[in-house]
């Protein structure tokens, strides 16, 4: 019972303490300062904060998406070009092109890995054997950062 006065004391004590943190960052608006006429009047031309920043020419992410998919460039995306990308991946892997996608057409890749890496052909993958199946993944080189140091140990 002691146990649990203890801590929901101490939980109060923090919760008070951290309202007191929160609100004691506010100063009241006498407190500030206003701002110098002269200066916010004129600025000066030659500081790089007087420069008006430059125009957003680059296009963002999205457009360049939209503009992927807009095949026609009229300004709309049609069922067709939407499925367009789909209808690329499928036909890759409809290997036979009947138009189906079979279990061993869709899983070509996996079924061709599990050979490779069965090297006994027993149908059964080993520890050894599967360790051959992870997947590597490439890292990203850091930019422009110097080689590491070698340590000459003496």
């Amino acid at each position: 019972m002691r146990q649990f006065v203890l801590g929901a004391g101490s939980a109060l004590l923090l919760a008070a303490g951290g309202i007191v943190w929160w609100s004691g960052g506010t100063r009241p608006a006498s407190l500030i300062p206003p701002q110098p006429a002269a200066a916010a009047a004129a600025p000066d031309p030659t500081t790089e904060a007087s420069m008006p920043p430059p125009a957003a020419s680059e296009k963002t992410r999205e457009e360049k998406r939209f503009a992927r998919y807009d095949k026609d460039k009229d300004g709309a995306v049609a069922r067709e070009e939407y499925l367009a990308a789909r209808r690329k991946a499928f036909a890759k892997l409809d290997t036979n092109g009947d138009g189906r996608l079979a279990f061993e057409e869709y899983a070509v890749k996996t079924v061709d890995k599990f050979g490779k890496a069965d090297a006994d052909r027993s149908g059964r993958l080993s520890p050894a054997e599967f360790a051959t199946t992870r997947v590597t993944r490439k890292t990203k080189p850091r930019p422009d950062c110097p080689p590491p140091a070698s340590r000459d140990e003496d």
